[in-house]
């Protein structure tokens, strides 16, 4: 009769999960015993660095993630970077050793107390199974809960002397098991989106990352063109779902109340697809909608769906609907919106460059369908207005803004699209958070290029004590960071580029290269609207 390891193994291969990410302690020792030739094991020498790859990957690869950490502590670890995958719906099985069940009660060292509540609310689903028997059936649930609408991340806690119990004849149904859903809108809902758009004024089109997340990119354009809509990222976007060279495309609505309200005034009619209804940041309050406007908004989540403070709602599946509603809406004979051109930068500082400077070379250097890995908040608008996003699948961004994704997420998105380039573009701020990682490139040959922004302050704060009218504050300073240093010990190449001719040069030898290399590029400050 086969194990609990052995069963667990054979229905992660049976849903193509293959590639673990991890950080192991004792407890996680035993599962990985006999570590099966056909699965990679991915580690990372943080959990929170752990978590951002395995994010990555699942992001970019539209697969489940796998993730193995160590008890409590390593859970604890995670925990920001957990927060981000929870805010950007990626499907990850988060597994976490447990201590012996005979000794759980008694609170050794390494027992994961009340394990299941541990991880909440940042997961959907979390859960220690009663019995050795019911590990692979618990591993089945994680997997389709995982990865059925909306997705997002589970945990399961396993104590460590189940892996090698009997699992029984049963386990066998398990691997053929599949779970679908199916949320088309009716006639009725259908005729009544379709008959609202069609008699608009003046409709607009506001998309989240849910759309690039499901592929149903191709049909958002197509709507947009049809009916001619002005086309609006929702705040802070985590992916791209529109492509940013098109004309319709109008750039990102900002993070506040009143932003949103002012910048959608004129509009009769706001939709609203695969996003929050809204994910604002600063306070600045304002009406919730302009004046004679409605909201219409169509999502996966019901959560998202239920605590919008505004607007009618549809909870379904976003790329069936997109599609319908591409094909279902009359065509308008409109000229395209508007959209004003980007501003001129000024010029390069003896030995910094500025940001819009930097994006504009590598927009023009980098192969059209390079991803996109950002961690550079200060330079959030800058990268809107500059940096050209064609392909679905071409950018990442933290969700819940928690740093230390950037680095590390850029590595599983390389290693779920290894035939594309992956840039990273990360903040000195940021790359601190998850500088670990560049260990993990060094060890596994991933071939991200590491872009470090480097202006010696976390810039994002700087602008927002002027937001907040705060006045001078203490800890905003990061100078005397040498990051090249950093990233030779790991065993990352890298190089100092303090000039356009430097960047140009370093950048076009690292897009040659199959090496991750780092680039340290000395920036000006900017604010990131």
């Amino acid at each position: 009769m086969e194990s609990i390891r052995s069963a667990t193994y054979a229905l992660l291969r049976q849903h193509g999960i293959t590639t673990l990410f991890g950080n192991p302690g004792s407890n996680e020792l035993p599962f990985l015993t006999g570590f099966p030739e056909d699965f990679q094991y991915i580690l990372g020498l943080h959990e929170g660095a752990v978590v951002g790859m395995a994010d990555g990957y699942a992001q970019a690869s539209g697969k489940v993630g796998l993730v193995n950490l160590h008890a409590a502590a390593g859970t604890g670890n995670s925990m920001g970077a957990l927060t981000n995958s929870c805010y950007s719906h990626s499907p990850l099985v988060i597994t976490a050793g447990q201590q012996v069940r005979q000794m759980i009660g008694i609170e050794p060292m390494l027992t994961n107390v009340d394990a299941a509540q541990l991880p909440k609310p940042l997961v959907k689903w979390s859960y220690e199974p009663a019995t050795a028997a019911d590990v692979p059936r618990a591993f089945s649930q994680a997997i389709h809960l995982a990865n059925s609408e909306p997705k997002a991340p589970v945990y399961l806690s396993i104590p460590y002397d189940d892996w090698d119990k009997p699992a029984g004849q049963e386990v066998r149904h398990l691997f053929a098991r599949q779970v679908q859903t199916a949320g088309t809108p009716s006639v009725d809902q259908l005729a009544a989106l379709i008959r609202q758009l069609n008699e608009a004024i003046n409709p607009v089109l506001v998309l989240g990352p849910d759309v690039d997340a499901t592929g149903a990119n191709a049909s958002a354009v197509a709507l947009a063109e049809r009916l001619r809509l002005p086309v609006w990222l929702a705040p802070s976007p985590s992916r791209s779902p529109f492509p940013t060279n098109h004309p319709c495309f109008q750039g990102v609505l900002p993070a506040a109340i009143a932003g949103v309200s002012q910048t959608l005034s004129g509009h009769d009619l706001i939709l609203v697809v695969g996003a929050p209804v809204f994910r604002y940041h600063q306070f600045v309050p304002g009406e919730y909608l302009p004046a004679g406007a409605s909201l219409l908004h169509i999502t996966s989540d019901p959560q998202e769906a239920a605590r919008a403070p505004m607007g009618n709602a549809l909870v379904g599946n976003l790329a069936e609907i997109l599609k319908l509603l591409a094909s279902g809406v009359s065509q308008r004979h409109h000229v395209y919106p508007v959209r004003l051109p980007p501003a001129d930068v000024s010029t390069d500082q003896p030995h910094q460059l500025q940001p819009e400077s930097l994006f504009d070379t590598i927009d023009a250097l980098a192969p059209a369908d390079a991803i996109y890995v950002k961690e550079s908040t200060s330079t959030t608008q800058a990268f809107w207005h500059r940096i050209t996003l064609r392909h679905p699948g071409s950018y990442y961004f933290p969700a819940a803004g928690g740093l230390g994704f950037g680095l590390p997420a850029a590595i599983g998105v390389q290693l779920a699209q290894p035939s594309r380039r992956v840039i990273a573009l990360i903040g000195d701020g940021s790359a601190n958070y998850g500088i670990t990682a560049l260990w993990t490139a060094a060890r596994y040959r991933i071939p991200v290029i590491f872009i470090i922004l480097k202006n010696g302050t976390y810039g994002a704060l700087r602008w927002f004590t002027g937001v907040l009218g705060t006045g001078e504050v203490p800890g905003l300073d990061i100078g005397g960071i040498d990051f090249c240093a950093i990233a030779r010990g790991y065993g990352v190449n890298a190089i100092h580029a303090d000039s356009r001719s430097a960047f140009e040069a370093a950048f076009i030898a690292a897009l040659d290269s199959n090496e991750p290399v780092l680039i340290e590029v000395p920036t000006t400050t900017i604010e990131p609207v």
